[in-house]
């Protein structure tokens, strides 16, 4: 399997588009050729790990990682997945739980994965590969979980100031020497461009051998894919319908990765992205017209994106607006909706959602009621509640308990560097801990 750039460079192996995580002209790594499968395909697979080894063979034919998959899928796949049940009259909906990893968000299935992978591929103790990660939330904390204390790596999260929850701060900034913390002052999108800035920067990459754990990085898609395929041949084979998919959005990176087992030929129905207020991919599907714009900070601050990346890949994929917006569905959630999502979800689950969730959860509700009963649904949990207690708390009047993974994250102490949200500062403080 070769790996070219959306903008049409390559190919390369999958070991080098993980290592590289961005391509040489600047854009995303995509699969030559999507594999594609039959649902009897998994006809012997019970249980996720068996389905990832199925689906994710094809990726690995030629990387020198083939070899180690089962231990990479033993590595990432080692918490529980469930899909919940949910009351609801007259339609079949469930939850998929992603939560239930080291830091209690979904992030933490591709930055396992990826630290798996990289951390064989790489490790040289005396020059480390330096992973960059822009973050609105949990992705620096599932990377720098994932990569902490790992011989040969070496982590700079980048995160904006004020704009994540003090939790989230607490899980980018309380790891071991080898991850260092950089709270930039801006927004994400600042964050994202001095990434890709310095991974497009030659001598700096050179001297710092940079890869990414953004899902700008394939290592990051992979075993995302591989849940929806998991929830989907599950669902499929206990009801014998395709179940729609309803994820909360941001990046685009795990919307994505539904497209992908969808167009892999998993029995996937309909796909509706729900967005908070930062409105760039509504905007576009009415529109036609592509117009990134500089985020706004909401409730749902991982989803603060006001240009996401993996829409280059999207469009790639499957085309542009004209074509997407007849195979996906996108949804806008105001602050307001998920503050009241979250006490709704209380009253009718018996159980939190973070604000994330409760984007989905709103747009559920509203859909319009002959798709609602016409598809199964499956509803996407992306992070624990008692992450965002100061939102939750206070709208369901009850104390969400700590997990025992996060409950141990937020004891240790934590630091991190503030700096200005520019090339030249980023370059500086890798130097200084360099």
């Amino acid at each position: 399997m070769k790996y070219f750039s959306t903008r049409g460079a390559g190919p390369v192996s999958l070991d080098e588009a993980l290592r590289k995580g961005i391509a040489s002209d600047g854009g995303l790594f995509l699969p030559e050729q999507l594999p594609t499968f039959a649902v009897a395909d998994f006809d012997a697979a019970d249980s996720i790990l068996e389905v990832a080894a199925v689906l994710l063979k094809p990726f690995f034919a030629g990387s020198s990682l083939q070899g180690d998959v089962e231990g990479i899928l033993d590595e990432t796949f080692s918490f529980p997945i469930p899909a919940t049940a949910l009351p609801a009259d007259d339609q079949n909906v469930s939850m998929l739980e992603l939560y239930h990893g080291p830091t209690a968000a979904f992030k933490d299935i591709g930055a396992g994965f990826l630290a798996a992978c990289l951390s064989r591929l790489e490790g040289d103790v005396a020059k480390p590969l330096t992973i960059l990660v822009a973050t609105s939330g949990d992705t620096g904390g599932a990377v720098a979980a994932a990569f902490d204390g790992r011989p040969g790596m070496r982590v700079a999260v980048l995160f904006p100031e004020g704009r994540v929850s003090e939790r989230q701060e607490h899980q980018l900034c309380c790891w071991s020497d080898n991850v260092l913390s950089l709270k930039v002052r801006g927004a994400f999108d600042d964050c994202q461009s001095m990434v890709k800035a310095a991974m497009a920067d030659q001598d700096l990459s050179s001297a710092h051998r940079f890869s990414s754990a953004n899902s700008i990085n394939i290592g990051r898609l992979l075993p995302q894919s591989t849940y929806y395929a998991d929830a989907s041949l599950r669902h499929f084979r206990r009801t014998g319908n395709k179940p729609g998919f309803i994820i909360p959005t941001g990046n685009l990176g795990n919307a994505f990765a539904c497209v992908m087992a969808r167009e892999m030929g998993l029995p996937i129905g309909p796909i509706i992205l729900a967005t908070n207020a930062n409105r760039t991919i509504l905007d576009y599907f009415d529109s036609l017209e592509w117009l990134p714009r500089t985020s706004l900070q909401t409730l749902a601050s991982a989803m603060d994106v006001g240009d996401p990346s993996n829409m280059e890949r999207l469009r790639k994929l499957i085309g542009e607006a004209d074509v997407l917006r007849d195979q996906l569905g996108v949804a806008s959630v105001s602050d307001d909706e998920i503050r009241a999502a979250i006490r709704q979800d209380f009253i009718e689950f018996g159980f939190a959602t973070c604000p994330h969730t409760a984007t989905a959860t709103h747009t559920w509700r509203q859909l319009e009621p002959g798709l609602a009963r016409q598809h199964d649904w499956i509803l996407v949990a992306t992070a624990h509640p008692a992450k965002f207690e100061t939102i939750v708390e206070p709208l369901i009047g009850e104390q969400v308990p700590l997990p025992q993974e996060l409950e141990e994250i937020l004891s240790r102490p934590a630091h991190s560097v503030l700096i200005e949200p520019n090339l030249a500062s980023l370059a500086a403080s890798l130097e200084d801990v360099g």
